[in-house]
């Protein structure tokens, strides 16, 4: 009887191991997606913003002199793979400094930060803007992150903030500039799902001229927006996404204008831009996009889509009337877009993810761009 009782007893201890281990397993699972957003999304741009390779520079070229490694091309936003990254990356941190500060490093973010953006190392990126075709650099995308790190350091408390945004305002002065003189010359929108795409980037500088003050720009951007986009109809969302996009066209467009239309206008229009949209819609009026391959950079794109559509649809919910029955089919379409995003930063991530898809994801926690 003993060698049955052994095989008993052998089998019940390798059962245990295996659900101790399944418990285990799940524990670490549930932390990695229960645990602090904050301290996660911190601490991939933390990981990134001084961390000069892998980078891949836009740069204009006029001579020899013009090649130079990342840390002398940008003195403050060499990091994170590109310029536009490294920004929002440093937006990232401040917004978690003014939403979070009791959950994140202070010490360590805020020493990153005065590393960062001082007059020294701002005089460097406006010395490097400045020359002759640099005008379009960054623009839109890059540009629109700026004016949200300026306009996230308007509204800090911080003391240090202060300086950092003085420091910022010659840089924020020039590409003001730079896009107003752009922006009456725009005869078409740019409807793509990646950094060139107009209505995305016209969100964030609207919401930036809001926080700054400055009227004039906010004045140029509404008859902008309202000429290139207020007579669209049927928007074709079935063609989205592209393979390689972290951007609607059609959502972003949507989002955008919900910040010119007061929400009873802004309903019928949402009503011709998207007929399709009704009490009855079902959540798969819009699906979250699978990624293949997270080490390419291109495919993973499809991470920040999911993330980005669901603070896109956020933002179209607040644009309505509260009664609008397709708040409830929306809803369902931000949850399912929501947790996939999400699980895509607190999961395993390549680095062509991860120095960017937190930003994105600090972006839907904190509803930043919501009134």
């Amino acid at each position: 009887m003993k060698k049955p009782l052994n095989f008993l007893l052998q089998a019940i201890l390798v059962c245990f191991a295996t659900l101790t281990a399944h418990a285990s397993e799940q524990t670490h699972t549930n932390e990695q997606t229960t645990r602090s957003y904050e301290v996660v999304f911190s601490s991939l741009a933390l990981d990134c913003i001084h961390k000069e390779y892998t980078n891949k520079i836009a740069h204009f070229i006029t001579s020899d002199a013009d090649i130079k490694p990342p840390r002398e091309l940008y003195p403050a936003f060499y990091g994170c793979f590109d310029w536009h990254s490294s920004v929002h990356g440093h937006w990232l941190l401040v917004r978690l400094l003014n939403t979070s500060s009791d959950k994140v490093d202070v010490k360590t973010i805020v020493t990153k930060l005065t590393q960062s953006l001082s007059a020294e190392n701002i005089a460097g990126e406006l010395a490097n803007y400045q020359r002759d075709g640099m005008k379009s650099f960054e623009r839109p995308y890059g540009i629109a992150w700026l004016f949200q790190l300026t306009a996230e350091l308007r509204q800090s408390n911080r003391p240090e903030a202060k300086q950092w945004l003085k420091n910022l305002i010659p840089l924020e002065a020039q590409a003001v500039k730079n896009i107003a003189e752009w922006l009456p010359k725009l005869s078409f929108p740019i409807r793509t799902g990646e950094h060139s795409q107009t209505a995305f980037a016209f969100g964030l500088m609207l919401d930036w001229s809001r926080v700054s003050g400055d009227t004039s720009f906010e004045n140029l951007l509404v008859e902008r927006i309202n000429t290139l986009y207020k007579s669209d109809i049927n928007c074709p969302l079935s063609y989205e996404p592209s393979g390689q996009d972290f951007l609607s066209p059609c959502i972003a467009e949507a989002d955008l204008m919900r910040r010119v239309m007061n929400p009873s206008d802004y309903a019928q229009w949402l009503s011709t831009f998207f007929p399709n949209l009704t009490a009855n819609t079902t959540d798969d009026w819009l699906l979250p996009a699978v990624v293949t391959d997270k080490s390419d950079g291109k495919l993973a794109h499809l991470d920040g889509l999911n993330t980005s559509r669901a603070w896109m649809l956020e933002g179209i919910v607040s644009g309505l009337p509260h009664d609008d029955p397709r708040i409830q089919p929306l809803q369902m379409v931000i949850e399912s877009h929501r947790q996939a995003g999400l699980n895509a930063v607190l999961g395993d991530m390549h680095y062509m993810g991860s120095h960017w898809l937190g930003s994105f994801a600090t972006y839907l926690q904190t509803k930043r761009g919501l009134n």
